[in-house]
């Protein structure tokens, strides 16, 4: 496969969208080895505290998006859930080791009923989509009323030492080892697309507006990654 090449400048729109599959499609194969590397497994402990947040009963289907390899989907059906993945690279489903039903798709413009999911997860890819309220409107659409979702992304740690010590982790560890291990741009990228990420009161109100309450933030590890999860809202009497 040829080598990912990233824009100069952070790319917005179906630039992104291009950009962002080509750049998955490229780091598919060797995915999960740098994730451990580079997180030192704190990833699998991370992923395992996302499936408990959704606090669904066992058999709840649940849509895990970009669901990459498939590592959130294996540790949902590890938990009691019923799992579909979807994802926009064919390189990553492709690399998927998971059992779990997966389908080629875009996460804003899903192909599934209104309602259709118990609850909805996404690990590490908030950053990645095109843009965020296109992609909490449709998890608003998809989780039935009373239905979960937690979304597992990168943060930055609020103590001021921790926080210049993971900036320089994250900006210059990071693509060293993707660099050895797997596509040098792809993991120059991925620190700089943090920038994409809104401000975290920004966040939980844009989930509130979608129709999400009990919007709750929880950082993870010191601060190094964070949980935020939420319930689809509940039409009052007499509303459809």
């Amino acid at each position: 496969m040829a080598p990912f090449t990233m824009p100069e400048t952070l790319p917005e729109g179906e630039e992104k969208v291009t950009a962002v599959r080509s750049m998955f499609d490229a780091i598919a194969p060797r995915y999960d080895l740098v994730n451990r590397v580079m997180t030192f497994r704190m990833d699998v402990r991370w992923r395992r505290r996302t499936v408990a947040a959704l606090t669904l009963p066992p058999g709840a289907t649940v849509i895990d998006l970009a669901c990459g390899t498939g590592d959130l989907c294996d540790e949902l059906v590890a938990q009691g859930a019923s799992p579909i993945g979807v994802d926009l690279s064919f390189g990553m489903l492709a690399a998927a080791h998971t059992t779990a039903p997966l389908v080629q798709g875009d996460a804003l413009r899903l192909a599934v009923p209104d309602g259709c999911a118990d609850g909805v997860t996404c690990g590490f890819a908030l950053r990645n989509f095109e843009s965020l309220p296109p992609f909490f409107a449709e998890l608003a659409r998809i989780v039935r009323p009373g239905g979960r979702i937690a979304l597992l992304e990168v943060a930055e740690p609020p103590n001021r030492l921790l926080r210049q010590g993971h900036r320089a982790y994250f900006g210059k560890v990071v693509p060293f080892i993707g660099g050895l291990l797997s596509d040098p741009a792809a993991y120059r990228y991925l620190p700089r697309s943090v920038a994409y990420l809104p401000a975290p009161d920004d966040l939980l109100r844009q989930l509130a507006t979608a129709g999400f309450v009990a919007v709750q933030r929880q950082l993870l590890s010191a601060g190094i990654a964070q949980l935020v999860t939420a319930t689809r809202s509940t039409p009052a009497p007499g509303e459809a």
